[in-house]
């Protein structure tokens, strides 16, 4: 029993080690030294004046905004470093956002993303709607959506799904029913950028937020499979903290599974290794040791355990190297193919089959760059 407990707060501490929370610094001067991001939210957390940004409590209305947010160009891809309380921002060396919006109806919401999408090129019209995990604050999952935006050079638009986590280490519990509590908040949302006029819709759930976010696509599949198959254009869940045969079942209500779909996993995942602890289970879907539990289904699982480092549990926002290699998937998809058809692809080592089709295990391997420019 001892162990046990060891093991809880040894996790615990590994999770809460981020030092002070992120939260939203306003300096419109930065917005002539860093790149500005511009991310569109909805949100089903209350606005707390004496924070001056959403905070933690549950609201059963969907707050809808826009935030221009400065990336500093002095930093590792991957980094994001906040204004340290007491002095002002560095916006050579930390996010800081330069201009908010709170829209007083979808209408004007509606209206602005439309001319967001408006200035995409023709087959960039997509929007891509992010939604955050456990333990987060408002500003953590924003300027989170904003570093992968700019890292992975994201075409299309971005939105940021921010749904009441406590933020709290110990909140899990509370965390989970909050997931749940927003799958309305994520429906409306996802129909207020179709009415603004995106062509496809690619959502991406990290940790609990997959939860979130495939009981949401189930019950709108429920309701209107045509609609949901007519504009999702595809689902990537990042290190999604599901119950393996809740996933299952979850995926055998849908009328038709969305496509593409994939799974990033880490066998080194520290915070899904807690997570199967609190409940019980030997892993879940996002620490799985390989794709062969979704036999069967059309899904794509990605391991990056190769390029684990801290927690392990976001390793395609925090990895620098897995950054620049997702960064060039479009060769990496052709280097796949290729080894797929029995030829040697220009990455071998990198990109492989292993216990069947639907799972890749993904290797750093020297001279990427050179490799992937061939």
């Amino acid at each position: 029993m001892m162990r046990s407990q060891v093991l809880v707060v040894a996790l615990l501490v590994v999770l809460a080690a981020c030092g002070s929370r992120g939260a939203i610094t306003i300096d419109p001067a930065a917005r002539g030294v860093g790149k500005i991001e511009t991310v569109f939210v909805g949100t089903t957390r209350e606005y707390d004046p004496a924070i001056g940004e959403f905070g933690t409590g549950r609201s059963s209305k969907v707050s809808l905004a826009k935030y221009d947010i400065s990336v500093p160009p002095d930093r590792t891809p991957g980094e994001i470093r906040w204004p340290k309380r007491g002095r002002a921002p560095d916006p050579q060396t930390e996010f800081v956002t330069t201009g908010a919006v709170i829209y007083p109806d979808a209408k004007t919401f509606e209206r602005d993303l439309h001319r967001a999408i408006l200035t995409k090129p023709a087959s960039e019209r997509t929007v891509v709607i992010f939604v955050h995990g456990f333990n987060n604050t408002f500003a953590e999952g924003l300027y989170r959506m904003a570093q992968l935006v700019h890292d992975l050079e994201m075409p299309g638009v971005a939105v940021h799904y921010s749904w009441p986590s406590t933020a709290k280490p110990l909140g899990y519990v509370h965390d989970r029913d909050s997931a749940l509590y927003a799958r309305d908040g994520f429906e409306k949302l996802f129909n207020d950028v179709i009415a603004a006029g995106a062509d496809k819709v690619i959502v991406v759930g990290h940790s609990m937020g997959s939860q979130l976010l495939v009981e949401s696509l189930r019950q709108m599949d429920i309701r209107n499979p045509a609609q949901l198959k007519r504009h999702l254009g595809g689902v990537v869940l990042l290190s999604p903290d599901i119950d393996v045969e809740l996933f299952r079942s979850q995926a055998a209500t849908f009328t038709n599974l969305p496509e593409p779909f994939f799974i990033f996993t880490s066998n080194k995942d520290k915070a899904l290794r807690l997570s199967s602890f609190i409940t019980m289970e030997p892993n879940r879907l996002g620490n799985m040791p390989d794709g062969s539990q979704l036999a069967g289904l059309d899904i794509q699982v990605i391991d990056t355990t190769a390029f684990s480092t801290g927690s392990g549990h976001f390793n395609v926002a925090t990895s620098p190297e897995l950054i620049a290699l997702l960064g060039k998937m479009d060769a990496v998809q052709a280097a796949f193919n290729q080894d797929q058809a029995g030829r040697p692809g220009i990455l071998t080592g990198l990109v492989l089959t292993a216990r069947g089709a639907t799972n890749i295990v993904l290797k750093p391997v020297e001279g990427l760059n050179d490799a992937l420019q061939q």
